[in-house]
């Protein structure tokens, strides 16, 4: 497996190979994504404010989960079998989408596959850090933010294809995507090895104590409160597809606002990385605030598939600019040993606040309309862009 180069470090091929192991992953599930908000208002008769509840539970139980999961990767010393299981409960919970004979089994189905994101996610993103040397830790989080953003825009593309190979039969497409998800587990079962994993002694457990979250510093928690601001302006990407339809794209035709969205963030995350990695951590924040507003204002102001489009790509665009930078950020303020539980508190918070979002998203989209939905966005993100000024000084850079 190759390297990419940065100065004289490399990013490792172990980093490679979660990257492709999130594609694989990532075109299975944003091939449900795409269809699946059509799917539970068009053929269940789910309402969107229903929609927006079950995506902001589904996100959030995926953030709290990582919590739990970040931490026993720490006390093990283990970050592989959590990702393993991760990966391999999603896999699993992807049948339930073309089997589903009711909405109630489909939320289940959606509950559990988010669950698996849940119980991978801390220990992956610790386990790139682990692997990772610091002075391109960036690159490697933006590297593993570009391929997947790849499976993002391949997911999208399949839906659009195979809802119309299939004559608008979602299940039929459902099926398609179970395929992918497994290769990724066994890519991921022979293809990943945990740094120094044989080498270390059986595992101990130790208890909670108050000494650990204390270690956490300041600049840990300001990233995080920057992180959990940013995802309460931003809710369930359920709602651009929602409003591709709206605007008269239709089912074959919404999800390509998904693909727009995915092709910016895969294009953009890994050279974002690199200027985080830098010393422009602060003006990649204020860059991908100003991308948010701007994608909420023409979204709300769309009035066909030029505008949804246009607006979904500056969505990817505000994505690529921040979410590879916070998770490097995390990385950067944790202590090594305690980086899992880093990440979960870190999507515990972000997570409550993607509860908030969506269900204020739905709320507003049911009561008021579309367009408020998305003003609402821009106000909250210009209200972040105010806090992230009066703090600009506070927030950590990767080059130090």
């Amino acid at each position: 497996m190759g390297v990419v180069s940065e100065g004289k470090k490399r990013i490792p091929a172990g980093v490679w190979m979660l990257g492709f192991v999130s594609l694989l992953m990532d075109t299975s599930s944003e091939l449900i994504h795409a269809l699946l908000p059509l799917y539970m208002v068009g053929a269940l008769g789910a309402s969107v404010l229903v929609v927006g509840i079950i995506e902001g539970v589904a996100e959030a139980i995926a953030l709290i989960v990582k919590v739990f999961s970040g931490y026993w990767s720490d006390v093990f010393k283990r970050r592989k079998p959590a990702v393993l299981l991760g990966y391999g409960l999603a896999a699993v919970s992807k049948l339930a989408f073309p089997l589903a004979p009711s909405l109630a089994f489909v939320v289940a189905g959606r509950f559990a596959d988010r669950v698996g994101k849940g119980i991978r996610g801390a220990p992956r993103d610790a386990l790139v850090a682990d692997l990772t040397p610091a002075s391109v830790r960036g690159a490697a989080f933006g590297l593993r933010q570009a391929l997947d953003s790849v499976g993002a825009v391949a997911g999208p593309l399949l839906a659009v294809v195979l809802i119309g190979y299939f004559a608008g039969n979602f299940r039929a497409a459902f099926w398609v995507a179970v395929v992918p998800a497994f290769v990724c587990v066994a890519l991921l079962v022979f293809g990943v090895q945990e740094k120094d994993e044989r080498a270390h002694p059986p595992p101990t457990a130790k208890r909670v104590s108050w000494r650990d979250v204390r270690r956490l510093d300041q600049r840990f928690y300001i990233v995080t409160a920057i992180a959990s601001v940013l995802t309460l302006a931003r809710f369930s990407e359920a709602f651009l597809v929602l409003r591709g339809q709206d605007v008269g794209m239709g089912n074959t035709g919404a999800p390509w606002v998904m693909v727009a969205m995915s092709l910016v963030y895969a294009a953009f995350a890994f050279p974002a990385g690199r200027l985080a990695d830098r010393g422009h951590a602060t003006s990649l924040l204020s860059a991908g605030l100003a991308a948010l507003v701007a994608s909420d204002v023409v979204l709300g102001l769309a009035r066909g598939a030029a505008g949804a489009i246009a607006g979904a790509s500056l969505w990817g665009l505000h994505m690529a600019l921040t979410q590879g930078l916070l998770a490097a950020l995390v990385a950067a303020t944790a202590p090594p040993d305690l980086r899992g539980s880093a990440f979960g508190v870190y999507n515990l918070a972000s997570g409550v606040a993607l509860l908030i979002a969506s269900a204020l998203a739905g709320y507003l989209w049911e009561s008021v309309g579309p367009a408020a939905t998305f003003f609402t966005g821009a106000a909250i993100t210009v209200v972040a862009w105010i806090g992230l000024s009066a703090y600009a000084s506070r927030v950590p850079r990767l080059d130090s």
